[in-house]
């Protein structure tokens, strides 16, 4: 006991030696914003872990403003320590020196270390909870609402709501992830500044390849068969009336390994490579086409009377094919209104029969608005008097109906069109078929010639075989039923499963 005296009068000392530096204006000042930033990181980070739906602001102050006030804060009452050192030295003519001699200095060192010690490591969780915050959907989609609010809307109505926005613009690595960061650097400056453009342009010119981000899930070398494809629309006419298309939709694949290289995924680069010239930078206008097939011929396309020299070729900003040159709105789709009403009347949404329904909701849609609240009433206004001066009877006994519309179609709305941004169904052309915009037609439209006179067929049944068409009701997969005829007579199947001869073996 006698020999942990020295220790304890040092630390003793080191404590009385460090509250009196401490004791001055500018580190009290330190210490009190520290202090509040601590309770503050504390508060904000037990509300995000418990809330079901935390907000995107209490992520970024928990972990990004309240440990930049805390960093502030302790530098301040360092500083202010220092600065009080320095000056009560400087007054009394001594020199500022280290001497571990001394049990005050040796036991401030200690509180210091240990104090770094407790401050390294609560900086460290921290930040990787400021990483993960960055890297989430709210951090994406919702803190910079007014710049991404119709590519976050649309994001949650697709296919890939439940994939975040990171696996798809950033990907897996440490140089993309750093890549991402700097570029979002410029865009907090633009959003700051109100200097971002309005839409936000496609297509984002250095996303990264699908090969390291889709086909992180999506596997390509897989082979699919044809698949079956219903496409119901609705006509303008008094009675909405519906018609339904049947497609065999021949998917298909492109690599040798797993079945012929066919259909729409003979595209897909594995087999055959495809290189491409556009002319604009919605990459809509192709001039030229090189094509390289799996015996390694290769063929080149020009667009008819484009007049382009080789010299001009070489020059050019060439583009290899990727997955999202076809499935280019893989997760910000904006669904024209034509569709958007055809799939609410299907999902009964929209009452069939009410009389011109589908004319009259896709009408309110495309009308010119200058903002979200003023279509909302514009909407409403078209719809209302519509039902009223020509139906006044059914507007009457159909109130229910037609208001439920109106909430219908100001719905699509917000979800299609977003004035404020400049962004509407009609400003990124989707790719993906050829209904609303050219799509498959930017190649395949029968302008593409080789020098062998060779054309980029535009045969329809290249990629789809029409079934059947239907008008006048809704038969989802409406397909002709046929019954089963075993190719040896057996007698009657209702009494057997197939299972009780076939076993995946020798065949019975």
């Amino acid at each position: 006991m006698q020999g942990d005296r020295p220790a304890v009068r040092g630390l003793t000392a080191g404590y009385a030696e460090l509250r009196r530096l401490f004791q001055n204006p500018i580190s009290i000042v330190g210490l009190a914003v520290a202090v509040v930033a601590l309770g503050n990181i504390v508060f904000l980070f037990f509300i995000d872990l418990t809330a079901q739906h935390p907000s995107p602001y209490v992520g970024i102050l928990a972990y990004m403003v309240a440990p930049a006030f805390l960093v502030a804060g302790l530098a301040l009452v360092g500083f202010g320590a220092w600065y009080d050192r320095r000056r009560h030295r400087v007054a009394a003519g001594a020199p500022l020196r280290l001497d571990f001699s001394d049990p005050r200095q040796r036991g401030a060192l200690a509180f210091f270390l240990s104090f770094m010690v407790a401050f390294i490591g609560l900086s460290v969780v921290g930040s990787y909870r400021a990483y993960t915050f960055t890297d989430s959907v709210q951090f994406c989609g919702q803190l910079c609402h007014g710049v991404m609010a119709p590519e976050y809307t649309a994001y949650q109505l697709s296919s890939h709501a439940r994939v975040a926005c990171t696996e798809c613009h950033v990907g897996s690595g440490a140089t993309w992830y750093v890549k991402s960061k700097l570029s979002g650097a410029r865009q907090v400056f633009a959003t700051a500044f109100n200097t971002y453009p309005r839409p936000i342009p496609t297509p984002v010119h250095n996303l990264r390849p699908a090969q390291d981000t889709c086909e992180a899930c999506h596997w390509p070398q897989k082979f699919y068969g044809a698949q079956l494809k219903v496409f119901t629309h609705y006509g303008s006419d008094e009675k909405s009336t519906p018609r339904q298309i049947q497609l065999l939709i021949k998917t298909g694949g492109g690599d040798p390994a797993t079945g012929a290289p066919g259909g729409i995924h003979w595209h897909m680069n594995i087999g055959n490579q495809i290189d491409y010239i556009a002319t604009d930078e919605q990459r809509q206008n192709i001039s030229y086409i090189h094509v390289r097939d799996t015996q390694g011929k290769v063929t080149e396309y020009f667009l008819k009377d484009s007049n382009l020299s080789q010299a001009q070729i070489a020059k050019a900003t060439t583009h290899h094919m990727d997955c999202v040159d076809c499935h280019n709105r893989p997760s910000h789709i904006y669904v024209p209104p034509d569709l958007s009403v055809d799939r609410s009347l299907l999902a009964h949404k929209l009452d069939v029969s009410l009389p011109f329904i589908k004319r009259q909701a896709v009408s309110a849609l495309t009308g010119k608005y200058d903002t979200t609240e003023a279509a909302g009433q514009g909407i409403a206004k078209e719809i209302l008097e519509f039902y009223g001066q020509r139906y006044p009877e059914l507007a009457r006994t159909k109130q229910i109906e037609i208001h439920a519309a109106v909430d219908e179609v100001q719905r699509i709305y917000k979800t299609t069109t977003f004035p404020e941004m400049k962004l509407d169904w009609k400003t990124h052309p989707n790719n993906i078929g050829h209904f609303y915009f050219n799509g498959c037609f930017r190649c395949h439209d029968g302008q593409h010639v080789s020098p062998e006179g060779k054309l980029v067929s535009k045969d329809c049944n290249l990629c789809h075989t029409v079934l059947g068409q239907d008008e006048g009701a809704t038969k989802l997969a409406s397909v002709p039923s046929l019954s089963f005829q075993h190719p040896v007579d057996i007698g009657d199947l209702n009494g057997v499963t197939c299972s009780d001869c076939h076993s995946g073996g020798v065949s019975p």
